[in-house]
């Protein structure tokens, strides 16, 4: 991993976001809210961009996107709670081949409810595991909950719930493999980080087939941060996902 990687791996910050402006204080609802968001500091402009995620997929065009190549051969054994995210830190060694490009599994966290709609359905939780390759580009891949039966992924992270601004192991240690579908067909646009400095150049993937988690196991991860921590859909502007 080059300079510039190691720097993006520092810097990531509270969910996915460069930790660019940490003295610069940003909320989900209120005078600092998304609406707000590109004008609270100018390393915050691209908040107002034209590539903004997250969004409606909808009318989608059909592609011949290469299968989802995962390589996640390491763990999860720290949950940290930002006060806008719950996230595990995953330790090095995992990743995702994309374009010819090995981008690294950094981290995952999850927003309460989705953050990205499918054809205008919202779900209760979505989680995105985030990657970066040697240069600093980003990869999302997102995965959608429904309510269901409990997720036994889910389990060890809701028991290790820490307050906000602390953290806490995970006992056992998860794997990421473990919190996706059977099928890993996806929806692929271009988009941006969904919090501030809302960079954008974001592959994001979108798993097609949704999960299962409980309604006790989605209101304790929403109860930790203790508010909805989903921005609002932006609009597509000029581009079409594909499927």
């Amino acid at each position: 991993m080059n300079n510039k990687a190691l720097c993006l791996v520092a810097v990531l910050g509270s969910s996915g976001a460069f930790a660019a402006t940490p003295g610069v204080h940003w909320t989900y609802a209120g005078d600092e809210g998304p609406e707000n968001w590109a004008r609270l500091t100018p390393e915050f402009a691209a908040c107002a961009g034209k590539n903004q995620s997250p969004i409606n997929l909808e009318g989608m065009l059909e592609a011949d996107l290469e299968p989802l190549n995962l390589s996640y051969n390491t763990l999860a054994s720290q949950l940290a709670n930002t006060g806008h995210v719950i996230q595990a830190a995953y330790e090095p060694g995992s990743y995702l081949t994309l374009d010819g490009r090995r981008f690294e599994l950094i981290q995952f966290h999850f927003h309460v409810p989705s953050e990205n709609h499918v054809q205008g359905r919202s779900f209760p939780l979505e989680g995105h595991l985030v990657h970066a390759d040697p240069d600093g580009r980003l990869a999302v891949v997102a995965v959608m909950f429904e309510e269901g039966r409990d997720s036994a992924a889910l389990a060890p992270l809701v028991a290790a719930l820490p307050d906000p601004g602390k953290t806490k192991p995970i006992t056992p240690a998860v794997d990421a493999t473990a919190l996706l579908p059977e099928g890993l067909e996806y929806y692929r646009f271009n988009g941006s980080l969904t919090t501030p400095p809302c960079t954008e150049g974001v592959r994001w993937l979108v798993l097609k087939e949704p999960v299962s988690a409980s309604a006790g196991q989605i209101e304790a991860l929403r109860a930790a941060i203790g508010h909805p921590n989903n921005r609002p859909l932006q609009p597509l502007n000029a581009r079409i996902p594909l499927q």
